[in-house]
């Protein structure tokens, strides 16, 4: 994909991948389906694995460049590199400006959080036949599961690193799945504010750093972000190659 036109056209969809995974009741996978960009992501994430790492690192520290290179084009590094980069892009800036609406209108930002998460729920209701008394009973179990899970983890929980790495494999992985808002999982889970905080605490940490003012605040903000990418990285992986295998076998189901 040398056509810089193409690049800037990726860049631009991770941005809105981006954009949606911040906001709860929205779906970065599908906005991945929609822009056409789905098959050929999970594609990239499951050509991932531990001997085609060891390949890049072990030609980049050999001097072996060309079989680095290599070794990254069969992983379509290139596309994935591009589109985190717009991910990354669009989630610190939502976030940034949740932080801040957070704090200055609270019920209003969850006011309208509430909203796309109903509307979201309209939609799905919509395109899921729930006629018969089962699928009744399910949809009404899952949203007293969802309501009572939310309240009890904000409170319970807490936000010790085990929590952490598990909200971020959670959130993470629901992320490449289309109508499944990875945000709505932290939600749930009590930790969609905290990790608001913790990124923007590690992001001026790290600006702190760069212009030689102290990394205090980079030490404290590090270990719940690294902890949360980490989770976020088994994850995405773990479900990636699930979806993938789901593709080959049932791709009309």
């Amino acid at each position: 994909m040398a056509d810089a036109r193409e690049w800037l056209a990726l860049y631009l969809k991770g941005l809105a991948m981006g954009a949606a995974d911040a906001v709860p009741g929205v779906s970065g996978g599908t906005i991945a389906l929609i822009v056409g960009i789905y098959e050929r992501l999970i594609t990239a994430v499951t050509a991932i694995d531990p001997a085609r790492i060891r390949r890049i690192c072990s030609g980049v520290v050999r001097g072996n460049r060309p079989d680095a290179l290599a070794a990254f084009r069969e992983a379509d590094g290139g596309f994935l590199v591009v589109l985190l980069t717009g991910i990354l892009s669009a989630v610190v800036a939502v976030l940034r400006l949740v932080e801040v609406l957070l704090v200055s209108v609270p019920v209003g930002t969850y006011g309208f959080f509430f909203g796309l998460i109903g509307a979201s729920a309209v939609v799905l209701f919509g395109a899921v036949d729930v006629g018969t008394p089962g699928r009744k009973a399910a949809a009404l179990t899952g949203f007293l599961v969802a309501f009572l899970t939310s309240g009890y983890a904000a409170t319970a929980l807490g936000h010790a690193l085990p929590v952490v790495f598990l909200s971020g494999a959670v959130a993470v992985s629901a992320m490449v799945l289309p109508g499944v808002s990875g945000s709505l999982f932290l939600v749930i889970l009590g930790q969609y504010e905290y990790m608001t905080r913790s990124l923007s605490a590690f992001l001026d940490g790290a600006a702190g750093v760069l212009l030689g003012n102290g990394g205090d605040e980079l030490v404290t903000a590090a270990p719940p972000v690294v902890t949360f990418l980490a989770g976020g990285v088994v994850g995405v992986l773990t479900v990636a190659h699930a979806v993938r295998y789901a593709l080959k076998r049932a791709r009309a189901a």
